[in-house]
């Protein structure tokens, strides 16, 4: 009975419920759990050195939760991060697409979108002249998912 008593001791029991959150981040995105559990841990070194009532530990819990959450997130999320998109050079996003040909699958007007075939997918295509389907394009650009093309 005396081990129980331990386990209930309250910075055992911050610890366990910080590591529980910590371990939920990997999970769940957002990075948000991470600092609330970082938070419960506070709580158990505070609960270990000082004698505190219930409602410290949670205003305590609270407060640095929500604190490392304002100051630290945009940080974390910069180191844990991959590359991201709105990162990329456009010209290393262009290398890939710039010069290839591609098939027109749907007439291309300057007015009106079509479609072209290029390795495999279909992607909408756009140019400042008409394109008959089944023509051969040269991609020239490309803005998003749009390409933009020409006659060869």
């Amino acid at each position: 009975m005396d081990n129980l008593k331990d386990l209930m001791k309250p910075e055992i029991i911050w610890f366990v419920v910080g590591i529980i959150m910590l371990l939920l981040e990997f999970t769940m995105p957002g990075l948000i759990i991470f600092f609330f559990g970082v938070g419960a841990c506070v709580v158990g070194i505070l609960c270990l050195i000082f004698d505190l009532s219930l409602n410290a530990q949670l205003i305590i819990f609270i407060l640095s939760s929500v604190a490392f959450l304002l100051l630290l997130r945009k940080h974390a999320r910069r180191i844990f991060r991959g590359h991201v998109d709105e990162e990329q050079d456009i010209a290393e996003n262009l290398k890939d697409f710039l010069g290839e040909k591609a098939i027109v699958i749907k007439k291309i007007t300057p007015k009106v979108r079509g479609k072209v075939e290029f390795h495999g997918t279909n992607w909408i295509a756009v140019s400042h002249e008409e394109i008959t389907k089944g023509a051969a394009v040269e991609i020239i650009g490309k803005e998003n998912l749009t390409l933009k093309v020409k006659k060869i």
